[in-house]
Parts: C-alpha cells; structure tokens; sequence
C-alpha cells in the first residue's frame, strides 16, 4: 500500500518521525535533568528551559502536519489516525515539559529510587514509539510494530506497579508534608508519560491491523 505514496503523502511519515525524534530527545534532556537534582534551582532551570525548547520545535511539526492534512486530497493513512497520532505524541512532550517544571518550580532538591526508575521507564517508552513510528511506512514491518507497541505496553504497566510501590513507601516514610506533596506530584506525572507513549502504541497497532 504504502510503496505507492505520492511525494506529499509521504511527507506525514517524514513528519511523524521528526516529531518522534523530539520525543527522544525530550525525554532524555529530562534524564538529565532527574541525574542534576540537587546541584541548584539554576541547573534545573537550564534543563527546564532545554525541554521547553524540544516542545516549541515539536509544536511546530504539529502545527505542519495539521496543515498539510488540510491542503492534501489524499492522505496515506485515515485523515482521524493522522489527527490522533500528532496530538498524542505531542501529549507525550507536553507532559515531559511538565515533568521538567514541577521540578524546577517546586525545587526539588532530592529525588527517591522510584522517582528514577519512573524516569528511565519514560526513557525505554519514549524510545519504542520512536522505534514504532520510523516503521510505519512500511507495513512489511506490521509484526515488529506491534511487538514493539506490546512492549510499551508492559512498560506503562510496569510504572503502574512502581508508581503504587512508591505512593506506598512515600506516605508510610516520609514525614516532611511538602516533600510528600511534590514527590507524589511527580510520580504521577512521570507515570502519566508512560500512559501517553501506551496511547501512542494503541492509535499505531490499530493502524498497523487496519492496513496490514
């Protein structure tokens, strides 16, 4: 199907993985950011406004892929699936971006093990869909895609346990109240990362078995 696109329909896909690649990005200038808690407000406000930086860029293509699926007659996927797929994957960076501010605005000065291991689960899901989305031209790749969506499945549910796991931990240990408040504010939002990139893998598997 996908071998006889026209030059413009094929731009989606073009667009679809420059937007992935900002994810990528994002999220590890948010690693980053998780690695430097407690070296000071300012370093975290460079880290900060670094992801703010990646999320304007990712707007951007947004922006040009809702416009170009407003001037094209024919599109190489259900005009909704393009629509969904942006925003999602947008949602994804837009919650980094929040990640990255709580952070910097509630100055956070420590962070626990399960606040680092949301983070690198973050990482490992925002690296599939990046995976996901480079081989959706091609549906010769319909199998890895959706092992790959799999796979970002079992990570957001591995969040989940984590995120409970450290809810647990947080408010049987913790006794300082505002660090409770900001440590539970990010554990959510990490976790909400992870339930985005799982939004992302649904819309691409239920592509991939529509055009397969």
């Amino acid at each position: 199907m996908f071998s006889k696109l026209m030059p413009k329909e094929g731009k989606f896909f073009e667009l679809f993985n420059a937007h992935a690649e900002l994810v990528v990005l994002g999220v590890r200038q948010l690693a980053a950011l998780v690695a430097d808690v407690g070296n000071g407000s300012e370093t975290l406000g460079r880290h900060a406004q670094a992801i703010d930086e990646t999320e304007t860029r990712a707007d951007k293509i947004t922006h040009d892929t809702m416009a170009l699926l407003h001037t094209v007659f024919t599109t190489p996927l259900n005009r909704d699936e393009i629509h969904q797929l942006i925003t999602r994957m947008d949602d994804i960076l837009d919650l980094i971006q929040d990640v990255a501010e709580s952070m910097y605005l509630y100055d956070v000065r420590q962070l626990t093990e399960e606040a680092r291991r949301l983070s690198d689960i973050c990482i490992s899901c925002c690296e599939r869909v990046k995976t996901a989305v480079s081989l959706l031209g091609d549906m010769g790749h319909a199998q890895a895609i959706l092992r790959t969506c799999q796979e970002i499945d079992q990570l957001e549910s591995d969040a989940d346990r984590v995120m409970r796991q450290g809810m647990a931990k947080l408010f049987r240990e913790e006794t300082d109240v505002r660090q409770l408040i900001k440590l539970k504010g990010i554990y959510e939002l990490l976790e909400s990362v992870t339930d985005r990139c799982e939004d992302v893998a649904n819309i691409i598997e239920g592509i991939v078995l529509e055009n397969s």
